[in-house]
Parts: structure tokens; C-alpha cells; sequence
């Protein structure tokens, strides 16, 4: 049988490097991009190996010097991460949020209603694709009372936009505008990945997220890929609508930040 958990971490991995630098240190892999000093998931550090005291003060202290120019440091702790890298991190005051990854194996549950879905392939398609983003993470601050932020929402969309392609974006459309999005990316291992599931608030429930999760379903595995993969904020709500569809919990990962210039 596979080991689901880190199959799953690993696409998650690959998925998280595209359009970014990844290199290998002693400790750790640290992914950067430049570009975007302010995004945790373009400028982190993860694959922990790091465990006894020496190695994590040497590990932190390369992190300090590769992310000089970002705001914030950033580790991702998964399942292999040596407990006492993470209990540095606790000491260090890094703030954690969870995540869990899931996976889908067989058929996707349900009947999608029908919808008009498009692929995203012009300026005007990106332009729709890029307020959508900033609508997203609008909310998702407003739900954790953090301040909005728009310049990072900014940013992610710039990110989103990197990684397409491999990454290829579907747009909902409703009224004449795009309404939802969803990324999909044809992963490794015969994995796929779904990222970027969103739909505006007044347009919920009207089966826009289920006829893309089935859309992009179909794109990856007529392309070869087998299962599908995915990650949700543990704190919100949309694993429910992914476990109905057929998606199972495999593994968590914890992100852990830290703002030096908050302190």
C-alpha cells in the first residue's frame, strides 16, 4: 500500500516550489523567491532534518541570511520534522496554523449541476482570475481579524500567475462574470493537485465549486494522473465539502511564522 501521508506532503512540496528557486542546505530545503518577499509559501524553509542543538542554531542562522530581505520566517513542519526543530520553533514565538491534506482515490461523489467553466487563457481571463484571488484573501484575513493586507493579495496573485503553466486555472462564470476558480496541476507520482478553490460569497451554494472540483477531476486524470490530492486550512470550512466529494485526511503540516520587525 502507498504511504498516503508523505505522497501527499510530497506533491504538496513540488507544487509549493513551482516558480521559485529550491535549494538544499544543511538541515533543510529552502525555497525563495525574491520577487515576492512578503508570500510565506515563496520564501520558507521546509524538509527539516535539523534535530540536535548545534544543527538547529546552525539552521536558523542560514535561514536569517537567506531571508534577509522578507519580513517574516517561515518553516513548515510535517510528520518527519524532528520534534525538538519544532519545539525551537514554539520557544522562538513562531505562531503555527494547520493544515490537512487529502486525498482522492476513486471516482469524485456527486453529480456536478451544469455550469459554464472555462480554461483561463487570455489577459481578460487572468484580469477575472486576479480579482478572484484578491477576493479570496481578502476574506480569508477578515475570518482570521487580520488587518487585509491588499498588497499581499496583490502578490499572491502575481504568484498564481507563475505557476501557470504547469498549473492550469478554470474559471465559473455566472451572470456574465467569472465567479469561481480552481487550480489544477498534474502533479508527480500519478498524483494530481487542486489548489485555489474559490467561489464569490453571493454566489455560493448554487453548485459552482462542485462543477469545478469535477471539471478539474476529469482535466488531470485524462491527462495521467490517477489520485488527486489537496490542502485545506483545518480551521475552515471547505474539507467538509471535499470529504463529501470523496476526499480522505492522509496528513497534516503546520506552518510556522515568525515577524522579526513585529517584535
Amino acid at each position: 500500500m502507498r504511504d498516503w501521508a508523505r505522497v501527499a506532503i510530497r506533491v504538496d512540496q513540488a507544487h509549493e516550489a513551482l516558480g521559485h528557486r529550491s535549494v538544499e542546505v544543511a538541515g533543510a530545503v529552502f525555497v525563495r523567491n525574491r520577487q515576492l518577499p512578503d508570500i510565506h509559501v515563496a520564501n520558507y524553509g521546509r524538509s527539516i532534518t535539523a534535530a540536535s542543538p548545534d544543527e538547529i542554531d546552525g539552521l536558523l542562522a542560514l535561514a536569517e541570511r537567506e531571508f534577509a530581505g522578507c519580513p517574516h520566517r517561515c518553516f513548515e513542519v510535517d510528520l518527519d520534522t524532528p520534534p525538538p526543530f519544532e519545539g525551537r520553533l514554539v520557544l522562538e514565538g513562531y505562531e503555527a496554523r494547520d493544515f490537512v491534506l487529502m486525498v482522492l482515490e476513486g471516482e469524485m461523489r456527486g453529480k456536478p449541476q451544469a455550469a459554464e467553466l472555462r480554461l483561463a487563457t487570455d489577459d481578460a481571463d487572468w484580469t477575472a482570475a486576479d480579482r478572484l484571488k484578491k477576493l479570496d484573501w481578502a476574506e480569508s484575513r477578515g475570518r482570521l481579524n487580520r488587518d487585509p493586507l491588499p498588497a499581499v493579495g496583490d502578490s499572491l496573485a502575481r504568484l498564481a500567475r507563475l505557476k501557470t503553466p504547469p498549473d492550469r486555472k478554470w474559471l465559473a462564470y455566472a451572470d456574465g462574470q467569472a465567479r469561481g476558480m480552481a487550480s489544477v496541476w498534474d502533479g508527480v507520482d500519478g498524483v494530481g493537485y487542486v489548489e485555489d478553490v474559490f467561489v464569490e460569497p453571493k454566489y455560493r451554494r448554487r453548485g459552482l465549486a462542485t462543477a469545478l472540483m469535477h471539471r478539474l477531476a476529469a482535466d488531470t486524470r485524462a491527462r495521467g494522473a490517477g489520485a488527486l490530492s489537496l490542502v485545506a486550512d483545518a480551521g475552515d470550512t471547505p474539507q467538509g465539502m471535499y470529504a463529501a466529494m470523496g476526499f480522505r485526511h492522509v496528513a497534516t503540516k503546520r506552518r510556522c511564522v515568525r515577524c522579526p520587525g513585529s517584535n
